[in-house]
């Protein structure tokens, strides 16, 4: 789900910088660019631009590509999915440790191991099954599981069932933003914004404002005058969001398959969550609640985030012809 940055005027450009030879004021520095198959935005406070960052956010993410692209054949995440032994790296552990509490805390409705169900839907890098009815879901199943694959001490990846299938684009591009935010902190840099396909983490203060960063959620129903359903403040935290309004597929037969996929049935969610918006002490996390709360019904995810220390949420719930906007009190945010 995309995340509208507030305030700031976007360039098609890759890299945005007037800088008079003069100049010594700290100004805003911008680079965007395509990655992890979305955009980003990096924006930093500097008096001029650092080629040094410029190089370190490329070498992110070809790090992020060559660990967990599913889109790589010759990524670690693809070689352990065609059962290839492989040694993970410092940037797959970190995800896979992180997913499996997540895994546990979510009760099962955050499972990286989904994987060859989203194929199947159509949503992975394979072409999607022509058929799906409950035999072939139930076969899926039986190779999903989080609880069915594991890191030995070696740093080899096991797994119980050899047709497992790994996907951690739940929770990668939180992943790469928090890289950004540690690469930016260890350059110096205090008042900065990331964002990797909407997912977002906020450092310091706006310059121009002295003030948080505001960022904005989009409004489910894209067709209105204002595109976006709440503005709030970010500082110092990670924010992603979810939803199941953009991304769906219809099959020759009319049915509609949405993007998230229940780990415990096989099938697409149906429900009124159109959309889920976490924050959280890091957007690692925050991507990865933000995927569970799509998959749990409302209640239940609700009560998760109750028992989550400096994690809040906001749903925008379907609700006859309108939307409901419901989020949980450190939830801070206003309506347009």
């Amino acid at each position: 789900m995309r995340l509208i940055l507030m305030g700031l005027k976007r360039y098609s450009l890759l890299l945005l910088l007037v800088v008079a030879s003069c100049q010594t004021t700290p100004k805003m520095q911008r680079i965007q660019g395509a990655a992890l198959g979305t955009s980003y935005t990096v924006l930093y406070v500097d008096i001029a631009a650092n080629e040094v960052v410029s190089d370190s956010i490329d070498a992110i993410f070809l790090r992020m590509n060559q660990s967990m692209s599913t889109y790589w054949p010759n990524a670690i995440i693809s070689k352990a999915n065609r059962d290839e032994a492989v040694q993970v790296d410092l940037d797959f552990k970190n995800v896979f440790e992180t997913s499996k509490i997540v895994w546990n805390q979510t009760e099962g409705y955050f499972d990286p191991t989904v994987g060859a169900l989203v194929n199947a839907y159509g949503f992975g890098p394979t072409a999607p099954l022509k058929h799906i009815d409950q035999f072939v879901v139930d076969s899926l199943l039986a190779i999903t599981g989080f609880d069915k694959v594991s890191l030995l001490p070696n740093g080899f990846l096991k797994k119980d069932k050899p047709n497992s299938y790994l996907d951690f684009n739940a929770i990668a591009k939180g992943y790469a933003v928090d890289a950004l935010a540690t690469m930016l902190h260890s350059l110096g840099y205090h008042h900065f914004l990331v964002e990797v396909g909407g997912e977002l983490y906020a450092s310091g203060v706006k310059p121009e404002t002295q003030q948080p960063w505001r960022v904005a959620i989009d409004h489910p129903k894209q067709d209105r005058e204002r595109p976006f359903i709440a503005t709030l403040p970010l500082q110092n935290q990670g924010l992603a969001s979810s939803g199941n309004y953009r991304k769906f597929r219809t099959d020759d037969n009319g049915n509609k398959y949405v993007h998230t996929i229940n780990p415990k049935t096989g099938k697409t969610v149906q429900s009124n969550v159109l959309s889920a918006s976490v924050l959280a002490p890091s957007t690692m996390l925050a991507d990865a609640y933000a995927t569970a709360l799509m998959a749990m019904p409302f209640n239940k995810g609700n009560m998760l985030i109750e028992t989550l220390d400096n994690v809040e949420a906001m749903w925008v719930l379907a609700k006859n012809d309108t939307v409901q906007v419901v989020a949980t009190p450190g939830f801070t945010f206003d309506l347009p």
